[in-house]
């Protein structure tokens, strides 16, 4: 299966008008992160910018980071998102803008709310586990929201519960009952799945929702498409479940959902946005030390912007068309 290519059975009459496949295989690249880390960026693409309100999903590792720094991004801004960190194997400490200092281990999750405007940054500690591997992700606020305070929450614990064949964690929203205590701004779902070699599942899902389901060990099967490392699997809405076979090996796997988010979107570097307007103005505050302060005990230079580029900025809707 290509990347980016429609399953099997999307077939139609000659002539006839090509509609939304149901379920699309979208292949990640490489991309370098700071100095020391390339990650295999997910979302977004040219064929589907958005899973829900899911606006970047970024897999890094396993990495075998003994003897290296690991992890090491300078102090930068955000605004318009929230970024969601969840850590398989590893440890990175998060400092920020408002004071936090948090490290974060497996098992438990991060998730920063940008609003306005933040700084953070994201670094390996100088005694660190021998691997680093882990999601980061980022959730497009909605316009009711996206202007608001900045804030910062650790969860040290999630719910885990376990069905035939299948161990499930809730990282956002809530699933089979099930509810995150991680607080998101649109209906939003992040569960991670552990299932055996040759395990099936049969999972419960909202068919409002949009889903994209992506694989960090072993691999499975969705409607006959092999879904592993590296790609993720976009599935539109209309679903009541999703079936999944398991292969030879033990397979850990995320699944993404949400509502269809309908605003438009602006997306450069490390901002979301609605306008160009938007993005130059934050570009000039970060550049000119407004607005979003230093990261508190983080001495380290701050990142700076790159040049904007020689042509406006577009705002493109969840399908990646260009608006206005």
């Amino acid at each position: 299966m290509n990347g980016g290519q429609p399953t099997p059975g999307q077939t139609r009459p000659a002539g006839a008008p090509a509609p939304e496949a149901t379920s699309v295989l979208l292949a990640g690249h490489d991309v370098p992160l700071g100095r020391y880390t390339t990650v295999r960026r997910l979302l977004p693409q040219r064929q589907r910018r958005m899973v829900g309100a899911w606006c970047f999903v970024d897999h890094f590792g396993p990495d075998d980071v003994t003897g290296r720094p690991g992890m090491q991004v300078p102090p930068h801004p955000h605004t318009g998102l929230q970024t969601v960190t969840w850590l398989l194997d590893g440890e990175i400490l998060h400092r920020d803008s408002l004071g936090s200092y948090q490290p974060i281990r497996p098992g438990q999750l991060n998730v920063m709310t940008s609003g306005h405007g933040i700084t953070h940054s994201e670094q390996s500690p100088p005694e660190h586990p021998p691997l680093m591997h882990g999601l980061q992700l980022w959730v497009a606020l909605p316009d009711a929201t996206r202007n608001g305070p900045p804030s910062f929450a650790h969860h040290a614990g999630l719910p885990v519960f376990t069905a035939t064949d299948l161990t499930a964690t809730v990282l956002v929203g809530e699933f089979d009952g099930v509810r995150s205590p991680a607080v998101g701004h649109t209906p939003l779902l992040a569960v991670q799945f552990d299932l055996p070699a040759g395990g099936t599942a049969r999972l419960p899902v909202d068919r409002g929702f949009e889903h994209g389901l992506l694989v960090v060990s072993g691999s499975v099967e969705v409607d006959r498409v092999p879904v592993r490392p590296g790609s993720l699997l976009y599935l539109a809405p209309g679903r009541r479940e999703i079936s999944i076979q398991g292969t030879a090996s033990a397979t850990r796997l995320v699944l993404l959902g949400g509502e269809p988010f309908d605003e438009s979107l602006v997306m450069w570097w490390n901002f979301v946005g609605r306008s160009h307007e938007e993005i130059v103005e934050a570009r000039a505050d970060w550049m000119s030390g407004r607005r979003f302060g230093p990261v508190v005990g983080d001495d380290d230079p701050p990142l700076p912007a790159p040049a904007m580029p020689a042509v406006r900025l577009k705002a493109r809707d969840r399908h990646g068309h260009i608006l206005g």
